[in-house]
Formats: C-alpha cells, sequence, structure tokens
C-alpha cells in the first residue's frame, strides 16, 4: 500500500513544517525583543491587548487628588495625543519601564509657562531610551535615540518609573516576558483554528493508492494529483465538494482524536497565564471555565486593589518625586471616595466607623479620611 505524499524517492520534495507555527518566532521560540513581542502580543493578541488596556485606562481614568492644581492640570494633560498616565502605565506594563521628561521654560516663550516653569510633562517611548551611567555607576544621563538622531537629556528633567528586576540595576522588567510563552501558544492556536476552517473545518485525509499489480505512480502522476487536490479540493470555498477518483485510488478520512482536540484547552489556559501576567481577572475579559469570583464586582474590585492601584501609585509617587524641586511637598494620589468600583468598601468603612460611639465625631471624620 503506497500513502499519497510518501511515494518512494520524494523524502526531499515536501519541505519540513516549521516549528512554533510562526515564521515570526525563529527556531521554535517565541519573539525575545521587546518589538517582536509587542507586536505578537499586543497588536495580534486580543487577550494581551485588551489586558493591557484595561489596566491602563483604568490608571488613567483615576480620579487624582493633587495638592497643587498646577500640577494636577500637567499629569491630567495629555502627551504626544495620548493621555499622560494612560500612556505611561501601557509602557510600564509592557516595557517595564516609562520615562517622562520634564519640559521646562527652555523649549517655549515663558508667555505659555505657569509660575514654576514646567511646560509639559511627556512621556517617551521606553525602547528609545538608555540609561548613561557615571563613573560609580549612578544614571548620570539618558540618551533618546530616534533614528540617528540622539538626544542627551539630563537626569534631572527626566522621571524613570521603572518595575524591579532582580538582576538590572538600571532597567525594569515588564510583563511582555513572562506571558510572550502564553501569547505564543495562543496565537499558535489561532492560526490552527483559521487553517482548519480553510480546510472544510475538518482535518485532512489521505489519498491511498492500491493498484492490483503493486506498482507505483509515476512522477507525472504524482505531481497531476497534488495540483488537482490543491486546486479543486483544497480551501473553504471547496468544502464539501465531491471527489472523482480513479482505478486505484481510495480516500481514507483522518480524525482528530481526543488528545489532539486538547488544543482547545490549551488555548483557553494560554489565556489565563496572559491575563495573569497583566494582574487582570480572566472573568473581565471574557474567559470561560473561570469562577475564581462570584461576579464581575468582585472581579472589578480585584482589578483595582490588586492591578490599578497599585500602579497608580508606582506613577504618582515617581513623579511626586521628580516634580518636588518645583512643588516641594506636593501630594499626588488616586481619590478612592470617588471610584465607583471600590463604593462598596468605603461604604463598609462607613458603617463600621459610624457605629463607632466611642470615637468623636472629629476621630470618626479623620478615620474616613476627611
Amino acid at each position: 500500500m503506497k500513502w499519497f505524499g510518501r511515494k518512494a524517492g520524494r523524502e526531499g520534495a515536501r519541505p519540513a513544517l516549521s516549528r512554533g507555527f510562526g515564521m515570526a518566532f525563529g527556531s521554535g521560540d517565541w519573539p525575545r525583543s521587546y518589538e517582536a513581542q509587542v507586536r505578537e502580543a499586543y497588536a495580534l493578541n486580543p487577550v494581551a491587548q485588551r489586558a493591557v488596556r484595561l489596566v491602563a485606562e483604568s490608571v488613567g481614568a483615576a480620579p487624582v487628588l493633587c495638592s497643587e492644581p498646577e500640577v494636577a492640570r500637567l499629569v491630567a494633560a495629555t502627551s504626544g495625543g495620548q493621555g499622560l498616565v494612560e500612556t505611561v502605565a501601557s509602557h510600564l506594563l509592557l516595557h517595564g519601564n516609562a520615562y517622562v521628561q520634564i519640559l521646562s521654560g527652555s523649549q517655549r516663550p515663558s508667555t505659555a509657562l505657569g509660575t514654576s516653569g514646567v511646560r509639559e510633562l511627556y512621556a517617551l517611548r521606553p525602547d528609545r531610551v538608555t540609561v548613561e551611567a557615571d563613573a560609580r555607576g549612578w544614571p548620570g544621563a539618558y540618551l533618546y535615540r530616534v533614528g540617528e538622531v540622539t538626544q542627551r537629556i539630563d537626569a534631572g528633567e527626566l522621571i524613570h518609573i521603572r518595575s524591579f528586576h532582580p538582576t538590572d540595576d538600571h532597567y525594569g522588567l515588564g510583563c511582555l516576558g513572562s506571558a510572550a510563552g502564553a501569547v505564543a501558544i495562543h496565537n499558535a492556536a489561532t492560526r490552527w483554528n483559521k487553517a482548519l476552517l480553510d480546510n472544510a473545518a475538518r482535518p485532512s485525509g489521505a489519498l491511498v493508492y492500491e493498484p492490483g499489480d503493486g506498482s507505483g505512480l509515476s512522477a507525472d502522476q504524482f505531481a497531476r494529483l497534488k495540483s488537482e487536490l490543491e486546486a479543486s479540493f483544497q480551501g473553504a470555498g471547496n468544502a464539501g465538494r465531491p471527489l472523482l477518483l480513479e482505478g486505484g485510488l481510495k480516500w481514507q478520512a483522518l480524525s482528530l482524536s481526543p488528545a489532539d482536540m486538547d488544543f482547545v484547552g490549551l488555548k483557553a489556559a494560554a489565556a489565563r497565564e496572559i491575563a495573569l501576567a497583566f494582574g487582570v481577572p480572566p472573568m473581565l475579559l471574557g474567559l470561560p471555565g473561570d469562577a475564581t469570583y462570584a461576579n464581575y464586582r468582585e472581579a472589578n474590585r480585584a482589578l483595582w486593589r490588586l492591578g490599578v492601584l497599585p500602579v497608580a501609585a508606582k506613577i504618582f509617587g515617581a513623579l511626586v518625586q521628580g516634580l518636588s524641586p518645583w512643588w516641594p511637598g506636593v501630594t499626588i494620589g488616586v481619590d478612592v471616595d470617588r471610584v465607583p468600583e471600590l463604593s462598596e468598601d468605603r461604604e463598609r468603612l462607613w458603617s463600621m466607623v459610624a457605629g463607632a460611639d466611642w470615637l468623636s465625631a472629629e476621630e470618626k471624620r479623620a478615620a474616613v479620611g476627611m
């Protein structure tokens, strides 16, 4: 019995299948560079993009409580057409580093400046920034490269916000690296499903040649059968089309085993790992089979407590430290009293304080932050 596609003497006619379901992954591995990871995760993967946007947009839309009106104006302004806080939060999640340049009076006439001389806070792309360390190893300046142009920015004019990196002194560690494997699996499963739909939503089969005399197909017959199958019976447009076979040919359909079909569950598991890497409850991304939280209300509260507020505290804390030379003692933070997702926690606190008869009215107001 001879199988179509496995004719003797044609071992080199069929190229080896690429590992990893994608040419962009190289030799079966997922991307290592930041640009490739952003393209695979944020640009091509809906789960990763939604997770990043959910956290970043929530941080950008959070009500801000600031002690200086001019600082509040700078924080609420746009940076390159995008919200400053949302852009910084996205860079911090994806790259692990976020850079905010303080543009002062040297770039604009004084009529456009406030009383402090600071004109704007501008978020720089982190993949274009390089730390220039001094002789002691501390950041002395930053180099911002765009093409062949390099701008040197003094350390006092740039606010560097970074996540923790256990093996690097100057750069933070983003979430893309830990999510790269899950993103590769999820994208590979998506391409698998697309290929399956292109082939009539079912696995392929085998064309068996069983002549009575035991002879094999000639080279011309082999090439003709292969071209006819590809042109007339492959693809979604030819789904269900009958196959006319000549003498000695028999079509044997193949099916997927339960182990082969497990890629569906593998894709759902990869999606949950992506959500985990970015700190988003899987329920908020519509992932099936996840019952960690009883309802969306609890999941939203967990998102804010464990994801949004820590990122916002890191960003606002760095902004306070970077702007302290212009505004000593300035405070910036999220006004949790105006966050709808945390209203139940605030209501429970007020009920507890209201029932404490041993506290005075002034002490109760101080306990609730008023």
